[in-house]
């Protein structure tokens, strides 16, 4: 198999340096570009990071990108005048960022997940399954655990959780999104879906489901231990979307869950 070209942007974060450490592990892959916004005066795995530009990834056959959404709506409008193929990692999108996402990938390839780990998109799965099942006797809401240092809550992967109710409901997500707190140590149960998000020292991350009748409560949940989950989950991402055409593409249609 010939190498897939990689660029990486976001080279400097904690999931850049991961996707570095696991390309460069990674026998399909060769490393042609990092991106950060800011001046870095120093070759990482060989390589002189650069900013967001054309010369940075006009060798690149895709990009990783575990960055802010502004730097991912930058990325995609390169990429798509460039015909690169794009994986993102990226979480924290407004509604709006999330409909300029789908005009881009009218023009190219796009697989977009708020986690790239199995668990977790199984652990989705299974949350739109049960609130499918429940029906609207069960109310739910979702609990999250991360890092001090993310910034965006709730996570992408419980806004992905708060899809799978809604979409088990076969409801408009927006429409039950409920309270959004932060650092709370109990949270209620409501008639929308109510998210809890704690940071606290350097939890890769936790995600929980509950859904409760008042008379019992079932509980869907995931724990990581290890950020290199996410990083081999998105390789095999950007393997997969190497034989894709323009299109939206999730992890649920790479593990082809039905």
């Amino acid at each position: 198999m010939r190498k897939i070209n990689l660029s990486i942007s976001g080279c400097m974060g904690k999931m850049g340096q991961q996707l570095i450490k696991s390309s460069k592990n990674n026998r399909n892959f060769k490393l042609v570009s990092l991106t950060e916004n800011r001046l870095i005066n120093k070759k990482i795995a060989g390589i002189k990071p650069s900013r967001n530009s054309a010369d940075a990834f006009k060798k690149s056959n895709v990009i990783i990108d575990f960055t802010v959404p502004k730097c991912t709506l930058e990325i995609l409008k390169i990429a798509s005048k460039l015909k690169k193929k794009v994986v993102i990692g990226t979480t924290g999108f407004s509604k709006k960022e999330e409909n300029l996402i789908k005009k881009f990938s009218r023009e190219i390839p796009i697989l977009k997940a708020g986690n790239m780990s199995l668990g977790v998109n199984l652990l989705v799965h299974l949350t739109e399954i049960a609130s499918k099942s429940l029906g609207n006797n069960f109310l739910s809401k979702v609990y999250e655990v991360h890092h001090k240092h993310k910034i965006d809550y709730p996570s992408g992967t419980a806004l992905m959780l708060g899809r799978g109710i809604a979409s088990g409901k076969n409801k408009n997500f927006y429409n039950l999104i409920g309270r959004k707190y932060l650092n709370k140590k109990s949270f209620p149960y409501s008639r929308k879906i109510n998210f809890n998000s704690i940071r606290k020292g350097e939890v890769i991350g936790e995600h929980e489901v509950r859904f409760s009748s008042g008379k019992e409560i079932i509980k869907l949940n995931h724990e990581s231990f290890d950020r290199a989950l996410y990083s081999e989950g998105a390789l095999t991402a950007a393997i997969w979307l190497m034989t894709k055409k323009a299109g939206l593409y999730s992890m649920r249609d790479l593990l082809n869950f039905k």
